[in-house]
């Protein structure tokens, strides 16, 4: 079926590039009409911190929305009248821009508290209409920007919170330094302007009709606003690596004698079911994110496989036909000192090194083994939690006005938590509510506890409580546990308060552990389908079983070395994050979606290689050897490709899209080397014949599943009809790598 396809749409390359232009055209239409907004939800679903989240948005709807903290230093005093007027003009100023509900001045009755002792730092809570990931870009710029342009030498003026750090995160194209740092790697792979502009053009199609229609995704689920960061990542680099694969295995082709157009159909046979089955994996672990019940990674997930999806559908349709526009003219365009024929691959350093690898398995495979798990070593020391304005540059006024908070009010002022109470009405509630609040301030790391302040519909109040550490100290965490098991049960004990403890930082602590509960049901889920396909694809019990054992092992390495830049030594400092940054929990579990299913792809061109060897010669030694020989060099082009995008990511602003692409490319940097070139092929060549090792009954149990493919002989092409036959017929083995 997609050789018969691929047939098709070389023999109707016209129509198909048409109809892909057409389809490219009504997305970006699509996308301009019906395009919906970004949305997310991180409270974890069930959660103390999400109850008292939806109380608020309930019965305090002022309240629902997020707070733009307008942080003010007068070195003279911001009480002093000129100052204080000056202020009070800024303040009414603001109260007049759109999406501001509410102003509590410092000059207030109710903001008594907002000046700092000293007076020199004060602070007004300005309310807004929405939470900030309902705010875009464009929005928050409009609300912070004027703000910020109202400070003079006498008074310095900051905004704080989530929506002025969107205000200034500045715009950079990393996709297109990727796109850029990718052309160059096919460049120098192929040493054509054809061959290297026909990935970028699979890539480009996929990615441009995935990023318009994830748009439309928007109406069915939350998408955050990062999700089209991750969905490009994964596409740009998925989408030039299949193609490279059959790009190179259709220039084998040609280098062999075969016309262009059996080339194309015995690449398509070959690396084509590979890129389907590859891509189908990569599908696989991305919709495992779905068990993790986390609100927002349905629309990460979806983004990605939307991606995923496309670029599949365009390798094996539009790709043949640009093969047949290219024809012989692929080589044109040749880039000088690079050779039009690539070595055969018995000449290669591949091929020695397969040799070597095949004289020494056991230090081969002791010494990557070794490798892997010193790298995965600093992975027990990271330290989860959400990052926060003071993990941002010091240059943005999301972190100026962090700093001038802590230094006027404390350490745990900017991560307030916020307690709603419920159980009673009127002065049957709040008598008990401020009892309650009294009994929380002799609580040790309590530095500030407010009056209960009553709901409108007077059922239900809130008390704001300031630790004395920071959001980030685990001293902050274990006063949230204390407090929910301890202080504030004892605390209601014979009362029939009911007492939420909310904020952003008992949120975090929520979704860390919600996602650390599910961890282990995603992760063996995915590892367990992937076995299970593998195993039907390769006939084995081993494969598939070392496979899924060496990915665990270079994610788990991924994750040291990200360990490591988030510390903020020279490797954080190299990719922009200066200190030490807690890990969204939510970092691993993606980063274990996105590269379980892209290492396969290296496991499976690498594996159905050697096993379309053995087929051949029935000898385990010579098909792990020549298949290495035949694949390392497209293997590491396609691994080049992945780690310029991915690395391209940290040039993002925001800090956790640098911690995955750090992550990520250090991931397939380790995958292509130490476990392609060392691992794999040690164990293999240790095991011998046990490599395809089935029970019988298994045999009988799984489907059959053919990957490896076989070359299309002229027998094969039915030149009346155009039909392709399915049959296999023996064809000589390929002498060029790739």
């Amino acid at each position: 079926m997609l050789v018969r396809l691929a047939d098709w749409c070389y023999r109707k390359r016209r129509l198909v590039v048409v109809l892909w232009i057409a389809a490219l055209v009504a997305s970006f239409g699509l996308s301009s009409a019906f395009g919906g907004a970004f949305r997310a939800d991180y409270m974890a679903p069930g959660s103390e911190s999400k109850a008292a989240l939806d109380l608020l948005k309930d019965k305090f709807p002022q309240k629902a929305g997020d707070t733009l903290q307008v942080v003010f230093k007068a070195d003279g005093g911001v009480a002093s009248a000129p100052v204080k007027a000056r202020i009070d003009a800024i303040l009414a100023d603001i109260a007049k821009s759109k999406h501001v509900v509410g102003i509590t001045s410092p000059f207030s009755p109710e903001g008594v508290r907002q000046i700092a002792p000293g007076g020199a730092v004060a602070y007004a809570d300005v309310d807004l209409d929405r939470i900030n990931t309902d705010f875009t870009p464009a929005e928050a710029k409009a609300l912070v920007l004027p703000i910020l342009k109202k400070g003079n030498t006498s008074l310095q003026v900051e905004a704080g919170g989530a929506v002025a750090g969107m205000a200034q995160a500045p715009k950079i194209g990393s996709e297109g330094i990727g796109f850029i740092a990718a052309a160059l790697i096919l460049l120098i792979t192929f040493g054509s302007v054809v061959a290297m502009g026909l990935p970028m053009m699979t890539a480009l199609f996929g990615i441009g009709m995935a990023v318009a229609l994830g748009t439309l995704l928007r109406h069915v689920v939350p998408v955050p606003d990062w999700a089209p960061n991750v969905a490009q990542m994964i596409g740009i680099g998925v989408g030039i690596d299949y193609a490279l694969f059959i790009v190179t295995r259709y220039r084998g082709g040609l280098a062999e004698g075969a016309d262009p157009r059996r080339a194309t159909l015995t690449a398509i046979a070959t690396a084509g079911r590979a890129v389907v089955f590859a891509g189908t994996v990569v599908v696989i672990s991305l919709l495992g994110m779905l068990l993790m019940n986390q609100p927002f990674t349905a629309g990460v997930a979806f983004s990605a496989v939307i991606a995923v999806l496309i670029i599949m559908a365009a390798s094996v349709t539009l790709l043949p036909a640009a093969l047949g526009f290219a024809g012989h003219r692929i080589e044109a365009l040749h880039v000088p000192f690079i050779a039009k024929v690539p070595k055969a691959y018995d000449k290669s350093v591949f091929y020695r090194w397969s040799r070597f690898i095949q004289r020494r398995p056991w230090p081969a495979a002791i010494g990557g083994l070794v490798v892997l798990l010193v790298l995965s070593a600093p992975f027990l020391t990271i330290r989860y939690g959400f990052p926060d304005s003071g993990n941002d540059s010091k240059t943005v006024t999301s972190r100026k006005s962090y700093d001038l908070l802590a230094q006027g009010f404390g350490k745990g002022f900017n991560g307030p938590m916020l307690l709603t109470v419920q159980g009673g009405s009127g002065p049957g509630l709040l008598e008990p509510a401020n009892a309650l609040a009294a009994k929380l301030r002799g609580v040790p790391g309590v530095a500030f506890v407010s009056p209960a302040q009553p709901a409108p519909s007077g059922d239900t109040a809130i008390i704001s409580l300031v630790p004395t550490t920071s959001p980030q100290d685990k001293a902050t965490e274990d006063l949230v546990d204390t407090l929910r098991t301890k202080s504030v049960p004892a605390a209601i004990a014979g009362t029939s308060l009911k007492v939420n403890v909310g904020g952003i930082v008992p949120g975090g602590i929520d979704s860390t552990r919600a996602v650390s509960r599910r961890l282990p049901v995603f992760i063996g889920a995915v590892v367990l389908l992937s076995f299970l396909l593998l195993m039907a694809v390769f006939r084995s019990v081993l494969v598939p079983l070392k496979a899924a054992i060496m990915n665990l092992l270079s994610i788990s390495a991924a994750l040291g070395i990200m360990a490591l830049a988030v510390n903020g030594g020279p490797l954080g400092d190299l990719i922009g994050i200066h200190e030490k940054t807690p890990v969204p929990s939510f970092i691993p579990m993606m980063m274990f979606a996105i590269l379980f299913g892209l290492s396969m792809d290296y496991e499976v061109f690498l594996l159905s290689r050697i096993r379309e060897e053995y087929d051949k010669t029935h000898d385990n030694g010579l098909a792990v050897a020549d298949g290495l020989a035949k694949t390392a060099r497209v293997i590491t082009a396609a691994a080049a490709i992945m780690i310029t995008v991915f690395l391209a990511f940290v040039l993002i602003p925001m800090v956790f899209l640098k911690m995955m692409g750090i992550g990520l490319a250090a991931a397939i940097f380790v995958d292509a080397t130490v476990v392609r070139m060392v691992l794999v092929p040690a164990t293999m060549e240790l095991l011998g014949d046990r490599n395809w090792w089935l029970p019988g009954w298994l045999d009988r149990l799984l489907p059959n599943i053919h990957v490896e493919g076989h070359e299309i002989s002229l027998e094969d092409i039915d030149l009346q009809d155009s039909h392709v036959g399915t049959r296999a017929v023996a064809g000589r083995p390929a002498q060029t790598e790739g």
